[in-house]
């Protein structure tokens, strides 16, 4: 088992928790508390998932990486919500949904891949 922080899922997840900290320092107070926050404490709640998925046995890991990929879909919402608030740019916008589409795409096959390893485990009976 590989260690977790030299996952590419947990690398893209850590440098787009960078990145949400770095644009929510630029949001004004009112949005700072409130959706700068969230997007902070779920993109954490995101790696926290990541890491439980690795460390978890076969049976369990496939729900750390459903809750994983719940995450990286609360975190597109809010990002659409600060575009569409006009709280971030186009620009800065893109840049980091680039970010979790990659994550994203990352988290699925990584939920394919565990789904198909545990199918192919043998049943004990």
């Amino acid at each position: 088992m590989a260690l977790f922080s030299e996952l590419p899922v947990y690398k893209l997840g850590y440098d787009l928790l960078l990145a949400i900290y770095d644009r929510t320092k630029l949001f004004t107070r009112e949005h700072k508390y409130t959706l700068g926050e969230k997007l902070k404490n779920e993109t954490l709640e995101l790696l926290i998932n990541i890491y439980k998925a690795n460390k978890s046995k076969q049976t369990t890991r496939l729900q750390y990486i459903d809750t994983a990929r719940q995450n990286i879909e609360v975190v597109r919402l809010l990002l659409r919500v600060t575009k569409d608030l006009k709280i971030i740019g186009i620009k800065g916008h893109v840049a980091l949904n680039v970010q979790v589409e990659e994550l994203s795409k990352q988290l699925s096959s990584w939920q394919k891949y565990t789904a198909g390893a545990h199918s192919k485990e043998p049943k004990s009976e």
